[in-house]
């Protein structure tokens, strides 16, 4: 796989074994990466623009791109095998989200959280790609991600164990601030156009919804879910009065 940007390989500076090599723009000069290759001895080339711009189907490389070992996915129990002990969990679930850049937006949004992970589905949905690792500024490699064939089956195991299962409609839902988010949870974000599946949102415990004070009567998912994010941390780390 190759990935691109230097917010991509400053993050992969903290296991460089993943990196197969490096390719650099002529003339870059960028200290940190430039020191990260001559200590950990990394492959590297420098080539032309126009081969990074072919390299990277003309994403905005920022003059480095690294071919890197696949990200590993895991299973659901994986993910929660992973929760700390003690640590009431926290995942988040797309359902047929198909943006990269808003995958990579709620990457990135789950690590700054303190998310557990992110579910995301096989089919008719965005994957782990170059454009969605940048878009994450490096959390694809910090937030695990299982990719499950069937996310209502997904959700049943995370329930099985524990977990409330919040989705995110506007048909008999609460207000988002509502929820009850300091127990274990995984939040369902719906696809950009369709929302969430009759099926799976038949699979959830209750749903809540963001008031809409606007003409405009939705909101981006990856924003969507940030918001719903940062409840849980307000939930779950309240401000001392």
């Amino acid at each position: 796989m190759i990935v691109y940007g230097k917010n991509v390989l400053s993050q992969l500076q903290e296991d460089p074994s993943q990196i197969l090599e490096i390719y650099l723009l002529d003339g870059f000069r960028d200290k940190k990466i430039l020191d990260m290759i001559s200590k950990q001895h990394i492959r590297n080339s420098t080539v032309s623009r126009a081969y990074l711009d072919r390299l990277t189907d003309r994403g905005i490389h920022q003059g480095v791109a690294a071919k890197v070992k696949d990200i590993p996915l895991y299973s659901v129990e994986d993910l929660i095998r992973m929760v700390p002990e003690k640590e009431n969990g926290f995942f988040i679930a797309l359902d047929e989200l198909q943006d990269p850049h808003n995958l990579g937006a709620i990457l990135r949004t789950a690590d700054a959280a303190g998310a557990n992970g992110v579910l995301i589905t096989k089919h008719n949905s965005a994957s782990l790609t170059p454009a969605a690792i940048k878009a994450s500024t490096g959390a694809a490699y910090t937030v695990p991600v299982s990719c499950v064939t069937n996310l209502s089956n997904a959700i049943d195991t995370l329930k099985d164990n524990g977990y409330w299962a919040i989705a995110t409609d506007f048909e008999n839902a609460r207000d988002y601030r509502e929820g009850i988010y300091d127990i274990p949870v995984v939040i369902v974000i719906g696809n950009e156009g369709k929302g969430i599946s009759r099926n799976v949102k038949k699979h959830c415990d209750y749903a809540v919804t963001l008031p809409m004070y606007g003409n405009v009567q939705s909101l981006n998912a990856s924003v969507a879910a940030g918001i719903l994010m940062y409840e849980v941390v307000n939930q779950r780390h309240p401000l001392s009065k």
